[in-house]
């Protein structure tokens, strides 16, 4: 279903985007193109074919989830202004 110029216009009409009649139909050149592209890809036979959740079939590495990182908690809490019981304390500013 190709557009015309009028349907372009009204379409940047209700965009709010103000366009001259060479930037129109230099416009309702490109949208009718990308309309043919999707007329072709309807008309492809994709019966039987499995949907992928990527286009290329690529597994992704995985690792071990082990810990690599020494626990610091005392050290980061050292620094901090009011600790109490391994939480810090915070002021309220909620009344």
């Amino acid at each position: 279903m190709p557009l015309d110029l009028e349907q372009v216009k009204r379409i940047a009409h209700l965009a709010r985007i103000e366009i001259s009649q060479a930037e129109a139909a230099q416009t309702q050149d490109q949208l009718n193109d990308i309309f043919g592209l999707i007329e072709r890809m309807r008309a492809v036979d994709t019966e039987g074919i499995a949907p992928m959740s990527h286009a290329q079939d690529l597994m992704l590495r995985l690792r071990e989830d082990a810990v690599t990182e020494s626990d610091q908690h005392p050290l980061f809490q050292s620094v901090a202004p009011q600790v109490e019981g391994g939480l810090y304390l915070v002021p309220k500013v909620i009344e």
